[in-house]
């Protein structure tokens, strides 16, 4: 895509977002706030396979904007600032000032970066992040516990920042993010591996959170020469590769645990934006393999017509907006190494734009497909992490990838 073609299609998407964001501010609401109370959340987790439970989550959390709105007002669920939206936001800024120098991107930046400095986990070695609601995954998750995955993100909004202005507090803040998450508890499920667990309160297996964290340590390892994080985390790529599936896939979680069976679009992408980081600063030709394999299932299996993200290999309802950021932004980063990853990453963001933007400027939560009628409805719910952090970023990724190919 040209720069005029830039200026004319993805610029205004971009301006668009960039007012609305000024507009309604950094709060907003959440798939999972409404789920984190406590009667919501306990019916959601022991209930997931129940018709009525699924009708009942159609109507509360996925249709068309009102009904999710109007559940969030009667429970009193206030919008909420998230952490994970703010790194988001924070490196999507940067990425624009870089490619544009335009101050006013770079104030947005450092208001969330700020914010994220402001609003660290208390009590803990290192700097961390967590999500403002109680959330479940093995256990309960307490509303602010700090996790690899929102504080990676924090992390490389920090890096980013380092990076493009040169300063040395961010790359301080860096080491204390990787402090947080060495110490994050880790086992070797697999002899001569180790796998980060995803918080700090229990042991478990998850490949997109282990590389999350691996490849965090290696970049911040090699910056400073700390061996001990390289090490860690060629162990923990080591511990993901081991569990590839010959297909190419890799399954949510790993051993010991029970097979997930559960392979979505964002989690994919999430593991091959990770593999391509890790290849390119080790030159390992493990990993360069595993990432080729990965791809190859990626590309044939998770696009309707090449366009559109599936959720699933199997499945193309939700057509979210979190995979079609994550495609977006996947697709151009590995452009790098797969040039037509970039045609491909064009096409699904012109279809998002065309079918999942709002004319206010935001992104609708996605595209459903009811389970009352069998007819494919949109869900307009302007969630504030999901799809707006998700797509500014997509956004400013395909830009700065086009402006700098």
């Amino acid at each position: 895509m040209n720069k005029q073609a830039i200026d004319k299609d993805i610029q205004p998407a971009i301006d668009n977002l960039d007012q609305w964001i000024a507009a309604n501010g950094w709060a907003g609401w959440d798939p999972y706030d409404i789920k984190a109370k406590p009667g919501i959340l306990k019916i959601t987790e022991k209930s997931r396979n129940n018709l009525l439970f699924r009708i009942w989550r159609e109507v509360i959390f996925e249709s068309f904007t009102h009904f999710p709105l109007f559940f969030r007002k009667l429970l009193r669920i206030q919008p909420r600032i998230n952490a994970k939206a703010m790194a988001l936001f924070a490196t999507a800024y940067l990425d624009l000032y870089e490619t544009t120098g335009k101050k006013d991107y770079l104030n947005r930046a450092l208001e969330c970066l700020e914010w994220l400095g402001n609003n660290r986990a208390p009590h803990i070695a290192g700097s961390g992040w967590g999500y403002p609601f109680d959330w479940f995954s093995n256990e309960l998750v307490p509303a602010g516990t700090p996790n690899g995955i929102v504080t990676t993100a924090a992390g490389h909004a920090f890096w980013r920042a380092y990076k493009i202005l040169g300063q040395e507090q961010y790359l301080k803040e860096c080491v204390n993010i990787a402090h947080f998450l060495a110490g994050l508890p880790k086992n070797e499920a697999i002899p001569g591996t180790i796998c980060f667990s995803y918080t700090p309160l229990y042991i478990n297996h998850v490949h997109n959170l282990n590389l999350f964290v691996a490849e965090f340590l290696v970049r911040v390892g090699k910056a400073t020469n700390n061996h001990g994080w390289i090490e860690m985390g060629n162990k923990a790529v080591n511990y993901t590769l081991a569990c590839q599936d010959p297909a190419g896939f890799f399954d949510y979680n790993g051993p010991p645990e029970k097979p997930a069976r559960f392979v979505d679009h964002y989690h994919t992408g999430f593991v091959l934006r990770m593999l391509h980081a890790l290849w390119k600063h080790t030159r390992r030709e493990d990993i360069r393999r595993s990432m080729e394999r990965c791809y190859k299932h990626y590309m044939e299996h998770f696009f309707e017509d090449e366009r559109i993200p599936r959720l699933m290999p199997l499945r193309k309802y939700r057509i979210d907006i979190h995979s079609c950021a994550e495609a977006v932004i996947c697709l151009s980063d590995l452009q790098d190494t797969f040039p037509e990853a970039g045609a491909r990453a064009e096409k699904v963001l012109s279809w998002t734009l065309e079918h999942l933007r709002s004319k206010k400027g935001y992104f609708y939560y996605g595209i459903h497909k009811s389970r009352f009628t069998g007819i494919p409805f949109k869900s307009k719910i302007p969630y504030i992490r999901w799809g707006q952090a998700w797509m500014l970023l997509a956004l400013s990724t395909f830009v700065k990838k086009q402006v700098h190919a």
